[in-house]
């Protein structure tokens, strides 16, 4: 019963150390999106292109490389 418990806590820890970032990129004169915008994560070599809608999505990213972000 407890190799169970131990179990089910290290795999709970082991995904909860990654996170799932997305975002749009527009430009800030005329709201429209930016396509093809290369999206990286603070710290790393992990990124991104934007589509062509300014979308992004970048799965697997340490939660350590959280930073505090503020709409502007």
């Amino acid at each position: 019963m407890l190799l169970f418990v131990y179990l089910f806590t290290g795999v709970g820890l082991l995904t909860a150390q990654t996170l799932k970032v997305t975002g749009v990129v527009i430009f800030e004169e005329d709201n429209e999106p930016v396509v093809g915008a290369t999206v990286l994560v603070k710290g790393t070599k992990t990124g991104i292109t934007t589509d062509l809608d300014g979308k992004f999505t970048i799965l697997n990213v340490p939660s350590s490389a959280r930073t505090n972000t503020y709409p502007m």
